[in-house]
C-alpha cells in the first residue's frame, strides 16, 4: 500500500526559549524538521504532509529545497489527535498507510518508520505503535496491553493515577502507523474530555478497538530514535548521539580521528579512505573529502570539495573547490568561488574570493586573492593584494603563468600580468604587464645623513 507520513510541526516550543519554532533549530548543519522529512522519504513514503502552526511560514522556508513537501496549517492547535485530524482533511488522506512522526524526533531511522508501516500492512492491524520501556517513564504515555498481546490503550502520565504511574512501565513514544480509510472513519470520535481538553491521538486505541479493529505494537531496536528536544540540553545531547552515529560509520569505513568526540560531520558530508579529521573539524553541508587527506585541526568547511591528498589546516572553507595534493593554512579563509588547481598552496593568513589558483601555484602568506584568474607556477610574495573593488563595481585581475610576485604588492583591478612576468616588491601596479617584463613601481629612495641625532636634539631642546 501506499505510505504517506504525516510530521507534527506545529508547537511552539516554548522551553527552547527562541523567537525561532522548535523544529527549525539545527541538528547538526540541519533543521531538526528535515531530519524526519528525509528518513520519511527514504523509507519510500510516496507523500510527506508537513503540519505547521507556530512560525508556519519560517517552517516552510526551512523546508523549501525538498520540493515534494506539502503543509497543512493548524491554526488552532489542540493537541496531537487534532493535528492528524487537520491533515486527514486538508490533504484528503484516505488511502493507504498513514506513518505520524515528529518534527523535534530526528533520529529516527528509515527502518524504523518503513517496520511501523508494514506492521499494519501485514498485521491487517488498523494501528501500530512503536514501544519501549525507559529506565526513567516520567513523562510519557503509559501503556495496557491485552491478553493476546495488542495494545489496550495507552494513559498519558497527567491522567495516569497513582498506581498506574507506579506500574505501568511500558511506554508510548508516540510513534504511529494507520490504516488511512479506518482513521478517516473514527478520528472524529476522540473527546476531549481530560486534564490538557485537547484531543489525544492516543484515545485512538479504545476507539479502534471499540470497533473491533486491532492494535498491533513494535518494540523499538534503539530507543534513541525516539529521543525528542524539548530544550536546548536535549538538543545538545541528540547533537552528540547524530555525531558519534556519523563518526562510527565514517570510522568503519576507513576514516581516521583522533579525537571522535571533537569531530562534527553534517549528514550530506562523505569522507574518502585514510583521510584522517583532526580535533574541532566541522564539515558541513555538501562538503566532499576525498581519499588521503588530513583535514584539521580547527577547521569548518561548507559546501567544499577536497581532492585527494590534501592538506587543510586551520582553515575556513565556504563553497570552495580544492583540487588533489593542496595543501592549505594554517589559518586560511576559502570563500565561495575559490578554486585551488593541484598542488597549489595557500598559506597562513591568506584569503581567497572567486579565484582560481593554478597548478602548482603558491599563495603563502599575508595575502588576499579575490576575483582572479591565475595560471600555474605562479609565486606570489607575503602582503600581496588584488584590488578589486572600486567602491561600485568588483573588477578582475589576470595573472599568466609563471609569473613571480615581489612582496607587499598591490595589482589594481581591471589588470593583467603576463606569462613569465615579474613585479618587484612594494609595487603598485595599476597598468598590464607584458609577457616576460620586469613591473617596478616604486618612489625612489632618500637618504638623510645624521638625521636621528638631530631629530632627538631638537626634541630635547623643545622640552627643556
Amino acid at each position: 500500500m501506499p505510505m504517506t507520513a504525516i510530521i507534527l510541526a506545529a508547537g511552539e516550543g516554548t522551553r527552547m526559549k527562541s523567537r525561532h519554532p522548535k523544529v527549525t533549530h539545527n541538528l547538526l548543519d540541519r533543521p531538526l524538521v528535515s531530519w524526519v522529512t528525509r528518513a520519511a522519504r527514504a523509507a519510500g513514503a510516496e507523500r510527506i504532509v508537513v503540519v505547521v502552526g507556530h512560525g508556519a511560514s519560517e517552517v516552510r522556508d526551512c523546508l523549501a529545497a525538498e520540493k515534494d513537501i506539502e503543509f497543512v496549517e493548524q491554526a488552532e492547535r489542540r493537541g496531537t489527535g487534532h493535528a492528524v485530524k487537520v491533515a486527514l482533511g486538508e490533504a484528503h488522506l484516505t488511502q493507504g498507510t498513514l506513518v505520524v512522526l515528529y518534527g523535534d524526533a530526528p533520529l529516527v531511522e528509515p527502518d524504523t518508520i518503513r517496520r511501523l508501516a508494514d506492521s499494519v500492512e501485514r498485521e491487517g492491524a488498523a494501528e501500530a505503535m512503536l514501544t519501549w520501556v525507559p529506565e526513567d517513564p516520567t513523562g510519557y504515555g503509559r501503556l495496557e496491553f491485552a491478553a493476546d498481546g495488542s495494545v489496550a490503550r495507552i494513559i498519558e502520565q497527567k491522567d495516569c493515577s497513582p498506581e498506574q504511574d507506579r506500574n505501568l512501565r511500558s511506554c508510548n513514544p508516540g510513534f504511529y502507523a494507520f490504516d488511512a480509510a479506518t482513521l478517516a472513519a473514527h478520528i472524529s470520535e476522540l473527546s476531549c474530555a481530560n486534564a490538557q481538553h485537547e484531543l489525544y491521538l492516543t484515545d485512538m486505541v479504545e476507539i479502534l478497538q471499540a470497533h473491533g479493529e486491532r492494535v498491533s505494537a513494535i518494540e523499538a531496536t534503539d530507543t534513541n530514535e525516539l529521543l525528542g528536544v524539548n530544550s536546548r540540553a536535549q538538543l545538545a545531547q541528540l547533537s552528540c548521539i547524530a555525531r558519534d552515529r556519523t563518526n562510527e560509520r565514517l570510522m568503519a569505513e576507513g576514516v581516521t580521528m583522533l579525537d571522535p568526540s571533537l569531530v562534527w560531520v553534517g549528514p550530506d558530508a562523505t569522507v574518502g579512505r585514510d583521510t584522517e579529521l583532526l580535533p574541532q573539524t566541522m564539515l558541513w553541508g555538501q562538503t566532499h573529502v576525498g581519499e588521503g587527506c588530513v583535514v584539521g585541526p580547527n577547521t569548518r568547511l561548507t559546501d567544499c570539495s577536497v581532492g585527494d591528498g590534501s592538506s587543510v589546516e586551520e582553515t575556513v572553507g565556504i563553497q570552495a573547490t580544492i583540487e588533489k595534493n593542496v595543501t592549505v593554512g594554517p589559518r586560511a579563509y576559502l570563500r565561495p568561488g575559490a578554486h585551488l588547481l593541484d598542488r597549489a598552496h595557500v598559506g597562513t593568513h591568506v584569503e581567497i574570493k572567486n579565484s582560481t589558483i593554478g597548478v602548482g601555484s603558491k599563495v603563502p602568506h599575508l595575502s588576499y586573492i579575490g576575483d582572479t584568474t591565475m595560471g600555474s607556477g605562479v609565486n606570489i610574495g607575503a602582503g600581496s593584494i588584488t584590488c578589486n573593488y572600486d567602491g561600485v563595481h568588483k573588477h578582475r585581475t589576470t595573472i599568466g603563468n609563471d609569473v613571480f610576485v615581489g612582496s607587499d604588492t598591490m595589482m589594481v583591478a581591471p589588470v593583467t600580468i603576463g606569462d613569465g612576468a615579474l613585479v618587484g616588491a612594494s609595487s603598485c601596479i595599476t597598468h598590464d604587464v607584458p609577457s616576460g617584463a620586469l613591473a617596478l613601481e616604486r618612489n625612489e629612495e632618500r637618504i638623510v645623513e645624521g638625521y636621528a641625532a638631530k631629530r632627538l636634539d631638537r626634541l630635547r631642546r623643545d622640552n627643556a
